[in-house]
Formats: C-alpha cells, sequence, structure tokens
C-alpha cells in the first residue's frame, strides 16, 4: 500500500489533536468554575473580648423607630459580648458619611466597623454612582488604618426592597463579608417595621442577629 503524503498524514492528525484540544479546554474551565462556587467566604480576625466593634451609618444605626436600647448596636452588643459603638446620624447621605468617618474611626478605635450606608441618597434620588463612591471610599478609609469591614446593603425603594448590586461588588473587590438581605426583609414585613423606612424594636433584633451570625460564621466571634 502507497504512503500517504506528509501533508495528508498530518491534515488526517488535525481533527484528532483539535478534538482533545477542545476538551483539555472545557476540563479546565470547568475546574476553575468549581474552584471559584467551592472557594471560602471572606474571613475576618478573631475579636478580643475587650475589642470594640463601631456601627456606622444613618437613621438605621441609630435606630429611629425605636429606642436607644432596642436599636440594632444596642442589642447586638448583648449578642456577641463585645462593645458595640453607635455612630447613626439619622438624614445623613454617604457623603456626609464618608466626611465624617475618619473622626469617628479615631474616637472609637475599633477592631471591627459595620458599615450601613446609602440609604438616604435612594431617598434623595442622588447618583448611586456617587453612593458607590462613597461606600467604597469608606470601606478603603477603615481598611488602611487596619479596621476590618462588614458591609451591610441598603436597600432602594421600591417594590421588591433591594440593595443595588453595588454593594455586593465592593464586598467581592475588597474581600469582605457581606450581609445584602436582611434589610429588605425586615422592610418588607409590616410587624418589623416602625414606619415605611425604619425597623421597630423587633425588626432591629433581627438586624442584630443576622449579622451576630455572619460575625460568626467569618469568625470574629
Amino acid at each position: 500500500m502507497r504512503d500517504m503524503p506528509t501533508r495528508e498524514r498530518n491534515r488526517a492528525a488535525t481533527p484528532h489533536h483539535s478534538c482533545w484540544t477542545r476538551i483539555a479546554i472545557v476540563a479546565a474551565a470547568l475546574a476553575l468554575l468549581s474552584a471559584a462556587g467551592c472557594g471560602e467566604k471572606p474571613k475576618l480576625s478573631r475579636l478580643p473580648a475587650d475589642a470594640v466593634i463601631l456601627a456606622f451609618g444613618d437613621s438605621l444605626t441609630f435606630g429611629t423607630g425605636a429606642t436607644e436600647a432596642e436599636s440594632y448596636p444596642a442589642q447586638l452588643a448583648e449578642i456577641v459580648g463585645r462593645t458595640v459603638a453607635r455612630a447613626g446620624v439619622p438624614g445623613e447621605t454617604s457623603g456626609a458619611g464618608l466626611a465624617r468617618l475618619a473622626q469617628a474611626l479615631e474616637e472609637h478605635q475599633p477592631r471591627l466597623l459595620l458599615l450601613i450606608h446609602g440609604g438616604n441618597d435612594f431617598l434623595r434620588r442622588l447618583p448611586k454612582e456617587r453612593a458607590a463612591a462613597n461606600v467604597r471610599e469608606m470601606v478603603r478609609l477603615a481598611r488602611v488604618r487596619g479596621v476590618e469591614v462588614v458591609l451591610i446593603g441598603t436597600p432602594e425603594p421600591g417594590l421588591t426592597v433591594t440593595p443595588p448590586d453595588f454593594y455586593a461588588a465592593i464586598a467581592r473587590e475588597f474581600s469582605i463579608p457581606y450581609e445584602g438581605s436582611v434589610i429588605g426583609e425586615v422592610l418588607r414585613d409590616p410587624g418589623l417595621k416602625s414606619d415605611p423606612v425604619h425597623p421597630n424594636a423587633k425588626g432591629y433584633r433581627v438586624i442584630a442577629e443576622r449579622i451576630a451570625a455572619l460575625l460568626r460564621e467569618s469568625g470574629a466571634i
């Protein structure tokens, strides 16, 4: 039998080689997806018993709709057995919060920052891009000072009562723990609200319990 010319032999072998190449590429892609799906959630350093947690934000942190003892920072302190400093200013926008944060960090010297901000930007229909930039800068400011951060998303007004996507994106960018659902869940439940945009004491308890669960999951307590 006459030997096949070299060019024809190479052409005949090419489809087989190409097939295995595609299989290898697909397998590598699946492995990467699997690794991403199995990746651990962001972790925090263990908080000593005398550590200070700074709860920073607007009226949701202040506790509007309940007493000071019923605010989420006060209830969280009871749950986790750590000092939780309450630094919430009702009506504050994210820009004003950014301007205030450095002083609050200096005053309280926290090991951990709980950040809930942006709701008043949404209520006033300020640009979400500005709110995102301000929240990102608050996270960065805390991190460069050696303060770890937990980010809690504030929902936009509307039918779904869900946070904008930029909160989750910032959490991914800085690899910090993120809670994106609890405030929306509370505000969708009439029994947990004092008015359309603020929880009551029971609602703040739900927020405190959810944040405590996230702190346990992340290794902080």
